[in-house]
């Protein structure tokens, strides 16, 4: 008799395989695409993952890309250094405070043991634009009382390029040597300040040597025989100047004495050292 073969409780109907393709097809799907985020130079490359994409060629392009982008490092490095080289600095206009048209900052940009010259340099520079305006005065003043028009017109001419070849000439020259505490700077000032001291000095007296109508101190005293209020504008005109001759004459000497030696630099900065010193106990 026949033996008939138990069904086996386990199985499911029959043997199926997990892995096989139900179309038959052998080949796996292709998995998707990665993305590599690469950083360089704070620039993000993104590198696609392909099987179907050289390897080789990817590399290249990122080798290229390195290559391109230190070349950029490079010559960014190098404009940085020549700008620096170049001392290229932007001053900004901040004064006078109410119209500025220069750009002045002792207080934070010259050395402590140097500014009290620069103040005082400063101040030679208002007190020319102050003589200037009261020659302006005193010479219109003579104008009306009969005096010619040529020693107006100096004035006119004293007041437009005085006040501005002043500031270029030898202030603006001293406030740079001064701040980069450089002689080598200076050198230009000194020849400036001299013709102004020597200015100064003919304006205090102002004889009529180039011009045949009257001006200064010297014929002041005239003026107060026939015209008291003439002749001390014009006496007024003279304590200006001389006042002025006086200050610049000190300017050029501390000045002299600073960047030519004798001692007055190394005395200068251990002064400021100490009052530094004592202001902050």
């Amino acid at each position: 008799m026949g033996r008939r073969q138990d069904s086996n409780p386990f199985d499911d109907g029959g043997d199926v395989n997990p892995f096989a393709n139900p179309k038959g097809d052998s080949k796996l799907s292709p998995l998707p695409q990665e993305r590599v985020h690469y950083e360089r130079g704070g620039t993000t490359v993104e590198i696609t993952l392909d099987s179907t994409v050289d390897l080789k060629v990817r590399k290249k392009e990122l080798q290229a890309k390195e290559n391109e982008l230190k070349k950029r490092e490079e010559d960014l490095k190098k404009r940085e250094e020549a700008i620096a080289h170049a001392k290229i600095d932007i001053e900004e206009k901040n004064w006078p405070p109410f119209y500025p048209v220069i750009h002045h900052d002792i207080t934070n940009e010259i050395p402590i043991h140097l500014q009290k010259i620069q103040y005082v340099a400063f101040g030679s520079l208002i007190g020319l634009i102050v003589c200037l305006a009261w020659n302006f005065i005193a010479v219109t003043a003579a104008w009306f009382q009969g005096q010619g028009m040529s020693i107006l017109l100096l004035s006119v001419i004293y007041n437009i390029t005085g006040v501005p070849g002043a500031y270029f000439l030898w202030y603006r020259p001293l406030y740079r040597a001064m701040r980069t505490d450089s002689a080598l700077k200076s050198g230009f000032f000194f020849i400036a300040y001299i013709f102004h001291i020597t200015f100064c000095g003919f304006a205090a007296l102002a004889p009529p040597f180039f011009i045949q109508e009257k001006s200064g101190i010297l014929p002041a005293f005239d003026y107060l025989t026939w015209n008291a209020s003439l002749g001390g504008i014009y006496f007024i005109g003279f304590v200006q100047f001389a006042l002025e001759t006086a200050i610049s004459v000190w300017v050029i000497q501390q000045v002299y004495m600073y960047f030519r030696g004798s001692g007055k630099a190394t005395q200068m900065k251990n002064e400021a050292t100490k009052k530094i010193s004592l202001a902050a106990l």
